[in-house]
């Protein structure tokens, strides 16, 4: 922690005592230069006001420069996304632009085909081919992606849950959500017909809780945080004088929120995309143990072994290779 930050606790909980904002703590700190110190009368007249005046200035400064960094660093991430959106879909329409080649022998057939389609439509609708229900039950069987999703759908945990939007979170009434393994954005729309400045805003992070809305008006976010979150790395700015953008760092940078404060519906963790977050961005320790979760979520959603249920597998299977002595049959493995 640096020196800067060690009164921030205090100074914090100071800030939350007064409801009239940084005006009455203003008030109370220069109050409390005036009954305790000679701040105002132990100089040379005039020379209080010019050293409040320096370190607003000095400070005013400093604010002013980390906004235009965060601003830049919102930007190239917006960018970044709205490239890597524009590359998926000019990939998409390379790959429905491929023209698939066939034999003289498949091309006949797929002609005999739509000749039988044509005839049964002029009027052939009376008579029944053999085996009609046929090739749905074989489409039926050739398409185990969706058996999937459908026992994914009936499984008890999924059931009531929503599909996460493309950045891993949700779209809400209110707000709209995403996250990656280290950290959430939040974006909030105001639905006020003027301008909203930082000073009307009302954002207000712990470590644990959130609280947004507008001065005067009835909060829009309030309620515990699904997880703890890094209050000293949270920033927000106003996008477009209508858009509140709060970034928060999480904590446990190992999990999936399914959702953001508690109050919220839930997603359903298990459809999350693992590739939207960046592992370059980890330690190597910590990006081995994420690809081995994201590896084992994904086995697990393919009904396969985890790599640790794969070890130990192939331990009980050289186990028993070496003693083929013993009778495994009737033995039960958990």
């Amino acid at each position: 922690m640096s020196k800067e930050e060690q009164w921030d606790g205090m100074l914090m909980h100071m800030a939350t005592q007064h409801e009239g904002g940084i005006e009455e703590l203003l008030d109370t700190y220069f109050g409390f230069l005036r009954r305790k110190t000679d701040f105002f009368t132990g100089g040379v007249p005039g020379n209080a006001e010019k050293m409040a005046m320096r370190k607003l200035k000095k400070h005013q400064k400093l604010a002013m420069e980390d906004k235009v960094k965060k601003e830049e660093a919102i930007t190239q991430k917006k960018a970044m996304k709205e490239q890597e959106q524009k590359e998926k879909e000019r990939e998409k329409e390379i790959e429905s632009s491929k023209i698939v080649e066939v034999t003289e022998e498949e091309a006949e057939k797929i002609k005999l085909e739509q000749e039988k389609k044509t005839t049964l439509s002029n009027g052939g609708g009376d008579h029944k081919m053999e085996g009609d229900n046929k090739p749905v039950e074989e489409t039926k069987k050739d398409d185990p992606k969706k058996e999937d999703e459908s026992d994914e759908d009936n499984d008890e945990d999924s059931k009531g849950k929503l599909k996460p939007n493309s950045g891993n979170g949700a779209d809400l009434p209110n707000y709209s959500w995403t996250q990656s393994l280290q950290e959430l954005e939040l974006r909030l729309p105001f639905n006020v017909d003027f301008p909203v400045r930082g000073r009307d805003v009302i954002c207000e992070v712990r470590r644990k809780a959130l609280k947004i809305g507008l001065k005067g008006r009835p909060l829009i976010v309030e309620g515990e945080l699904y997880n703890e979150v890094k209050t000293e790395e949270t920033y927000w700015t106003i996008d477009d004088r209508k858009t509140l953008v709060l970034n928060l760092e999480k904590i446990n940078k190992m999990e999936w929120w399914s959702k953001l404060v508690l109050t919220d519906p839930e997603i359903n963790t298990k459809k999350v995309n693992p590739e939207n977050s960046k592992l370059s961005d980890l330690d190597g320790e910590t990006r081995g143990m994420v690809e081995k979760m994201m590896y084992d979520q994904q086995r697990k959603q393919q009904g396969l072994p985890t790599s640790d249920e794969e070890k130990k597998n192939a331990m009980l299977e050289k186990f028993m290779k070496q003693h083929p002595e013993m009778d495994f049959s009737k033995a039960k493995f958990s």
